[in-house]
């Protein structure tokens, strides 16, 4: 099941990426294939295989990959929250 995405953690998302989004594209394309070389090459793969622009493709796949990582940390951070 994939967490859920709040607003506040796609606010913090947006305002990383935006801030230079190629730098920030090229940043991401060396984390994924040192922490998931296999998404990083599905990624790539499927974004040579499209007619639109493969740089659009890869930013939006390596924008959701971040999003989902992030929720998933604040979910585990809750999870194992003790008062």
């Amino acid at each position: 099941m994939l967490p859920i995405i709040s607003e506040e953690i796609a606010a913090q998302a947006f305002s990383e990426i935006f801030k230079d989004m190629p730098d920030w594209r090229k940043k991401m394309i060396h984390y994924i294939k040192e922490e998931n070389p296999e998404i990083n090459t599905a990624i790539i793969e499927a974004a040579n295989k499209t007619d639109l622009d493969p740089k659009a493709v890869a930013l939006g796949a390596y924008m959701t990959y971040l999003l989902i990582e992030l929720a998933s940390k604040e979910n585990e951070a809750l999870m194992n929250f003790v008062e």
